[in-house]
């Protein structure tokens, strides 16, 4: 797989002079031309991308799908996810990337949390939409930022770093405008999200597959696992996990409490490989052991 290294390797393939920071560049894509390299056809990036694209054209192919820029979208990549570029329907358009490298963090508590903004993980069809004081909010970080790789001393990481965990917590706050402002959609999201998880259990393919997992549940509905379990803790409090653990813990009180099967066979037939995993999952929700629930209703 094809790898873009550095700050300045990716300047190049823009046809950009050398970036004004080795670690962190904010790019106009007005003033850039991709450069014809196969490197496109398949690569992954050794650096954060945020990309702020107005009126953008063209296709990018992200995982297993093709997704088309025909609006303003705010989107983001972390280090070496697969990407794809069709250079043949591909325009850069206007808009901003900001890009900075992993070890531009060092030594921030950025880098401890960078993991907790779960937006470097959604696809490019679960970009941010931002309206237009969204949009003149977050362009004017950048230039902030763009001003700052100016100034190399030792208040640089800093004060640019300051930035972008601003910029990254106003799109947190944006991220939860859009789950809630896209109420009809997530409404049917959530009816398809109970469907396949009754659907999984009903159907008896616990025993066989093994139980119930975010991944599957988020590839059923073609989101990603973080999407998934942001979207729902905006509308109901609880991720994707937790949703999955009620669901195990009502069949299991309904298995325990209307059958004479044994806990090693529920176990098993809710998809657990141990039964002691089960015991202790059940203990852990209702304060009761399986066994001790039954008794209730002896």
């Amino acid at each position: 797989m094809n790898a873009i290294k550095s700050i300045s390797q990716f300047h190049r393939l823009l046809s950009l002079p050398e970036p004004l920071h080795p670690l962190v560049s904010v790019i106009n894509l007005d003033q850039c031309t991709f450069l014809e390299d196969e490197i496109w056809e398949g690569f992954v990036n050794h650096f954060y991308c945020v990309a702020l694209k107005r009126e953008a054209t063209g296709k990018i192919r992200y995982g297993q799908q093709h997704y088309d820029y025909d609006k303003g979208v705010l989107s983001f990549t972390a280090p070496n996810q697969v990407q794809q570029l069709d250079l043949r329907n591909t325009e850069c358009g206007s808009g901003y990337l900001l890009i900075f490298h992993p070890d531009f963090l060092l030594k921030h508590p950025l880098a401890a949390n960078i993991g907790s903004y779960g937006f470097f993980s959604y696809a490019v069809n679960e970009a941010l939409h931002l309206s237009e004081d969204e949009e003149h909010n977050l362009i004017a970080i950048l230039d902030k930022i763009n001003v700052e790789c100016g100034h190399i001393d030792r208040h640089t990481q800093e004060i640019i770093l300051s930035q972008i965990e601003l910029l990254l917590n106003y799109s947190r706050r944006f991220y939860e405008r859009q789950f809630i402002t896209r109420k009809n959609n997530n409404h049917q999201l959530l009816i398809r999200f109970e469907q396949i998880m009754e659907a999984y259990f009903s159907e008896q393919t616990t025993a066989a597959n093994g139980l119930l997992t975010v991944n599957y549940v988020a590839g059923q509905m073609n989101l990603t696992p973080n999407y998934l379990s942001d979207l729902l803790r905006i509308h109901t409090g609880q991720n994707t996990q937790q949703h999955i653990h009620i669901r195990v813990i009502e069949k299991a009180k309904e298995q325990l409490s209307t059958t004479n099967l044994s806990v090693s066979e529920i176990a098993y037939k809710l998809g657990f490989e141990h039964a002691q995993s089960f015991s202790t999952l059940f203990k852990k929700k209702t304060n009761m052991s399986p066994l001790e629930f039954r008794q209730t209703f002896n």
